[in-house]
Parts: C-alpha cells; structure tokens; sequence
C-alpha cells in the first residue's frame, strides 16, 4: 500500500502531520458528521487552527480501478475545487491537504483536511425552520450567491441544503462557504437551462422557489413568471425523481429483510 499526501504549499503545516494525523485517525473521536458512507473529524493542528477532515470510504469493485488509473479522487478533486473557488474569488473552507492511498492496481481510500468554518446556519435550516430571523433576505443573498456562482461558469452539482454554510458577519450581511466540493463543472457560460436546474435540490416548498426565482429573475434580466415556474417545475422533477429512487431502496430493504 502506498500513500500520496499533498500539503497546500500556502498553509502551514507539514506532511509529516498529516501522515500522523491519518495514522490515528480511527482513535479521532471528535466528529463533524458521522455517515455511513463518509465521515469528518477534527482536529487542532500544530499551527492551533482547527481542521476538518473528510474520509471518504473505500469505493467499489469498478471505481477502485477508475480512481486508480482514470479519474481523480474525491479528495483530490475537493483539494483543487476549493483552492479553484477560492482563486475565482469564492468562499469556502481553505484547503490544507489530501491523502490517498492506494496499491500498484488498486485504489483504496482517501482523505480531505480544510480549516474549520464555524457557521451560523446552513441553508438547511431555512428549509426547515419558516421563522428564522431574516429568512427572506438570505434567501435573496443566497440567491444572489448563486448567480455570482453562474456568472463565474461554476456549476456546483450538489448544491444542496447541508452544503452552503451562512455566517452572519453584519446586521443584514451575510457570507455564503461551499463545502462537499467533489462534484462540480466549469463552464465558459451557463444556459438558462442549467442555472435554473442548479436550484432544484435546495427546497420542495414553493415558497421559497417564489422567493430565490423573483430575486434571480431581476438578476437574470428574465420575467418573472418564467424564471420562478421554470424553477418549481425543475424542484418538482428532482422532488419526483428522488422519492421514486427513496420508495424503491425501501422496497429493497424490505424484500431483502424478507429473506
């Protein structure tokens, strides 16, 4: 087994920490988030900053070989992705490092360090708290976020409720970090078609859709009418689309615990 670590040249630390840190990182009993497929821990690191880290799990039979030979890890693609958004002049999680480790044919598993972002809310708890203080108006400055975000040909492919974490850094202003940045597409311009469908993850309540499509539209230069029915219409296919693949593992769960 071989293992690649690459340190961000610009933070101050050392591979040498981060091989420790990964070397005990079962004994971590500091978590983030605990998930079956993906956990993140933290750590303070020798500089005193504190430090997350993402282990994404050992990939399948086929990805195994991908990753190895074909397609950059998660990790590694977490790693360039932020360090992207953050030359665009985006804000998230300032990369530190990524681990990988891997055999001569054969990937195995890989790690993510960033700086812990402290937030007051993700975009989550607008989703599912309606009397949160100033819900309107960081829904329009997280709108106004992801136009920023188009505009720049960035298409952040999970842009979901748990993946924009809010800080409020005035009375009425607030900054907006992405984490969870594996998956993402940079393009030179962005259709209509696939910046209003970037939206259709976030929310299945209409009027939060009315809310982000009145202010994009005005941002867009578009009507109205057709920027917030072209946004439900897109929440509505994603919110069918992902009941469906919901009632189908349960029906799985349920035929295998039959047997």
């Amino acid at each position: 087994m071989s293992q690649n670590i690459v340190v961000n040249p610009s933070y101050n630390t050392t591979s040498q920490e981060i091989e420790h840190i990964i070397d005990r990182y079962d004994s971590i009993t500091d978590y983030v988030a605990k998930g079956d497929r993906n956990s993140i821990k933290k750590v303070i690191l020798a500089n005193q900053k504190v430090a997350t880290i993402k282990s994404f799990k050992i990939p399948n039979i086929v990805n195994k070989f991908v990753y190895r030979f074909f397609r950059k890890s998660k990790a590694e693609r977490s790693y360039e992705y932020a360090k992207e958004l953050i030359r665009l002049g985006f804000l998230t999680p300032y990369p530190i490092a990524f681990v990988e480790n891997k055999t001569p044919i054969s990937f195995n598993n890989s790690y993510y360090f960033c700086e812990l972002v402290e937030a007051d809310l993700t975009y989550r708890e607008l989703v599912e708290i309606p009397t949160w203080e100033n819900r309107n108006e960081i829904l329009k400055q997280f709108t106004k976020f992801t136009f920023d975000l188009h505009e720049a040909g960035i298409e952040f492919l999970d842009h979901s409720p748990g993946n924009t974490l809010i800080k409020q850094v005035g009375e009425n202003q607030y900054e907006f970090y992405l984490v969870d940045l594996n998956r993402m597409n940079f393009h030179n311009s962005m259709s209509f078609d696939i910046r209003i469908k970037n939206f259709s993850r976030l929310t299945p309540q209409k009027e939060m859709i009315e809310i982000m499509g009145k202010e994009y539209a005005k941002l867009i230069n578009k009507l109205e009418q057709e920027v917030i029915e072209e946004m439900w219409n897109k929440t509505q296919e994603f919110q069918h689309k992902f009941q469906t693949k919901q009632a189908r593992k349960k029906k799985l769960k349920a035929i295998i615990g039959k047997k």
